[in-house]
This record gives structure tokens, sequence and C-alpha cells, in this order.
């Protein structure tokens, strides 16, 4: 009988869930890897469900001479359980997207103008997918996948990139090598990098050990 109750429960809750219109995420609450718990829909805004941030530039003045605005749950609370976020990358000439991957989501990229060489790497065969993109070309990266995107061109270079998850994540392959604390000898032997290039990247990503 008990074991009756609770999938009765569990069906019920699921309905109420199904049922809600959205779903604005509390920031102020613990994120879980469902998201954020919702908002009361009395603290429900317009605004939750609005972001200004792609309609302005990056800052493009850093080592890799690209900028990344997102926005993510954290940015725009309304997408929270929707599915979807997006992102604004800007290139000035030379620019590049480090090698990174997206745990949590595919990645569907936009180029708006200029030229981006851009590709990704599979999982079982190490198979390279690479192509250069100009303006309305778009173009697909999987789930969890390492992949890249570099200005192409000698002028600045906008896309918008869109991802099936309000919570994408970020893992950028060269901070996750350089920019912590893992013993650069460590990072040598895994690496088959030489010690003294090891210790140039740490010094330049502002890693230890």
């Amino acid at each position: 009988m008990l074991h009756i109750l609770f999938f009765l429960s569990l069906i019920l809750t699921s309905i109420h869930v199904l049922a809600q219109d959205f779903c604005v995420a509390n920031l102020e609450g613990v994120q879980t890897p469902s998201g954020f718990a919702c908002k009361m829909e009395s603290e429900v805004t317009p605004d939750d469900f609005v972001f200004s941030g792609l309609g302005i530039e990056g800052n493009t003045s850093n080592i890799v001479e690209a900028a990344v605005t997102t926005a993510f749950v954290e940015q725009y609370p309304g997408v929270n359980g929707l599915g979807i976020s997006a992102a604004r990358l800007d290139f000035a000439p030379g620019g590049v997207v480090p090698m990174h991957t997206h745990p949590a989501a595919t990645e569907l990229l936009y180029v708006v103008h200029g030229r981006i060489t851009a590709g990704f790497i599979s999982s079982s065969s190490n198979a390279v997918y690479l192509k250069t993109l100009r303006r309305g070309d778009i173009m697909v990266f999987p789930r969890g996948l390492l992949h890249f995107q570099i200005n192409a061109g000698k002028r600045p270079a906008l896309a918008i990139a869109s991802f099936n998850s309000p919570i994408p994540g970020l893992q950028i392959l060269e901070s996750a090598l350089f920019a912590n604390d893992l013993p650069s000898a460590l990072v040598e032997k895994t690496t088959f990098l030489d010690y003294a290039q090891v210790k140039k990247l740490k010094a330049l990503l502002g890693g230890t050990g």
C-alpha cells in the first residue's frame, strides 16, 4: 500500500512540475545538477526573462584577443529548466577561443560577421572536423567534445552561440593543465611536454607547482 501511495505521489509531483509554465532561478539558493530552485511566482518580474548583454561588444584586450559574454542561468534566470542558453563571441584579428568543452551541452554557433575557423575532435577516433565559417554560417559542436574557434580574417569577427542547457559548463583545456597547482612534473609526465615549457605556460596562465 505504501509503495502505491509513493508512486501516486511521484506521478502527481511530476504532473505538477510539468504543468508549471516556467521556473525562474532563485540564484540565492543552491545549484543542483537539475538546476536552481524556483523563485516564488510573486517575486518573478519581466526582467527575469530579458538579458541585454549580448548587444554589448566584449573586451578583446586580453591574452586570447577574444571575449565571451554568457547568457547562462546566472545572468538570465528565466532560462532555468528550459534547456537553452546563449553567448556572444567577439574576436579581434587573430583572436581565439582556445580548445574547450561544454560537459552539459551541445553548442550551435552562428557567424554574424567575419570569418571564423572552427573545429572539434571526436572522442572515438580523434577525427578532426574543421571548417572556415563565413557570415550566416552555422556549425554544431556535439556535447562534451573538445572544440575551438579562431578569427580567420583580418577584421573583427562576431558570433552568437546557443546551448541546449541553461548551465552548459565550461572547461578550457589550457586552464585545466596550466592554471592550477597540479605539480609541473606531473603535467610534464602526463602531457609529454618539456618541463621548461610547462613552467612557462604555468607562469603565463597563473598556475603554480
